[in-house]
């Protein structure tokens, strides 16, 4: 399903019935989905989330997920991603998560803390090599603050990147979750010293209003310094 497909659907504004029913909150949210093109493109293609076509279009862009890869997933639930590595032509997809994951064909699905050193010996296992492909979609609670916002999903996005380096295979692929600034600093002059490629990127699937953004390391170079 292309852009242009899922943009043909967007359509008058729905209105919300007995709005009354539901807090103010509640009906941003109800309204919000029912306008959304993509939470419509989901349902159709069977993808658990509308996050599943910003990977999509992350994967068109930079030709991520080649057919045999070997990819993880990380803060996987509810699978969107992991479907679609493996409708990409992934042969392995581990999807890590503190929750639960309800069963998706082919995939391998893990429920606890990829930091855990158990989690090594589980992936060399399941993987049978290095991973091609090591992606997180992982976002903290939110408090509105900027700057604590920004700090809280650097976190994550560093706690993914040293999983990254210890399970990618040379000429892998790491993809991130950041907010409105990407990588900075050290980790960014880190990852441009140990990827041949790092670029920022919005998907048209990301909510206009919305401060993500996404990092895109390729070229895994596990003897640079």
């Amino acid at each position: 399903m292309t852009e242009e497909t899922i943009g043909s659907r967007r359509r008058a504004a729905v209105r919300l019935k007995a709005a009354r029913k539901h807090k103010p909150s509640s009906q941003k949210w109800l309204l919000r989905q029912l306008n959304d093109p993509y939470v419509a493109a989901a349902k159709e293609r069977g993808f658990r989330s509308r996050a599943a076509f910003k990977l999509i279009e992350l994967d068109e862009k930079f030709g991520l997920i080649g057919k045999g890869a070997r990819v993880v997933d990380l803060g996987a639930a509810p699978g969107g991603w992991t479907q679609v590595a493996l409708e990409r032509g992934a042969s392995r997809v581990v999807g890590i998560d503190l929750l639960d994951i309800d069963p998706i064909a082919g995939a391998t699905l893990i429920k606890g803390d990829f930091q855990d050193e158990s989690m090594e010996t589980a992936l060399a296992e399941i993987l049978g090599g290095p991973a091609d492909v090591v992606m997180s979609d992982m976002a903290p609670n939110t408090t509105g603050h900027t700057a604590t916002d920004h700090l809280r999903i650097m976190g994550l996005a560093e706690l993914a990147l040293d999983f990254a380096f210890k399970h990618l295979a040379p000429g892998g692929a790491f993809v991130t979750k950041l907010f409105q600034g990407g990588a900075q600093g050290d980790m960014l002059n880190l990852l441009k010293r140990r990827f041949v490629q790092v670029r920022h990127a919005k998907p048209e699937a990301s909510r206009k209003d919305s401060r993500e953004l996404y990092l895109v390391a390729t070229g895994y170079r596990p003897d640079a310094s």
